[in-house]
């Protein structure tokens, strides 16, 4: 990684973990990346460096509260803790930088947000979104059960002690909703429609997490362009195990968008 040192900001309420890129072209949009379920800024690794340098665009990394060195999470999340990211957290960070028009890209739990802000706010220019949740699935759910038995019984608690202030907290928060029955109904297609930018949309073939049935629905019901990647040899995180093919992709998308 490059040395652009964490830094902080406080959003309604909460101290919030940012890291900002400098971009090569006043021309190139800004980016805004928006991490998994169990990410921060330090997960995405050397990705936005890239993502900065094929871009020349000004990218912002941020963890969410009860990620990386953010703000512990102090409460159970609730079921519509993804809508309150959306619709409130990110809107207040976004003018709290003077950030407008921005590609907003999304992995995973990320992308759902960047999802429902898209669907909800004005003004995002573009949006990429990687391994989207919009509907449950089953696979999903035996996936998440899965990794708790791995947090469990593996050292995965101390790999995650690494990249957040409170490991423990973090997985849980994650893990305890995403079990929880009443989250079996969460569902975010009603947003779609309203979502007029343009859209990339990219899942790995073998995605552990989720179905391409997720793609289909985004396709099917957004009210913008959509461009659909599917990738071979990829699981749950494009920007890990297909970077170079994912990379291309979005500086692509992003040099469309200028």
């Amino acid at each position: 990684m490059s040395a652009n040192p964490p830094q902080f900001i406080s959003v309604l309420g909460r101290r919030l973990e940012i890291r900002l890129i400098p971009g090569a072209s006043d021309a190139a949009p800004p980016v805004v990346m928006l991490h998994e379920g169990l990410g921060s800024i330090s997960l995405w690794r050397d990705f936005p460096d890239r993502l900065a340098a094929a871009t020349g665009s000004a990218v912002l990394v941020y963890s969410r509260h009860g990620y990386g060195r953010s703000d512990v999470l102090d409460a159970a999340r609730s079921v519509d803790y993804m809508h309150h990211e959306a619709t409130a957290v990110l809107p207040a960070l976004l003018a709290g930088l003077s950030i407008a028009r921005p590609v907003l890209v999304g992995h995973s739990d990320g992308a759902s947000i960047a999802l429902i802000h898209a669907g909800t706010q004005r003004g995002v220019r573009g949006l990429v979104a990687m391994a989207p949740h919009v509907f449950v699935e089953e696979i999903s759910v035996k996936s998440i059960a899965t990794a708790r038995t791995a947090f469990e019984s593996t050292d995965l608690p101390q790999k995650l002690a690494r990249h957040h202030a409170d490991g423990d907290k973090t997985f849980y928060g994650w893990n305890d909703i995403w079990l929880h029955p009443d989250f079996r109904a969460w569902n975010i297609e009603a947003f779609l429609p309203a979502i007029a930018c343009p859209l990339l949309a990219i899942q790995g073939v073998d995605d552990e997490y989720g179905s391409m049935a997720q793609l289909e629905a985004i396709a099917a019901q957004t009210g913008g362009p959509v461009e659909l990647l599917k990738l071979a040899a990829c699981r749950h995180s494009p920007q890990r195990d297909q970077p170079e093919a994912t990379l291309s992709a979005i500086s692509r998308f992003v040099a469309a968008l200028g």
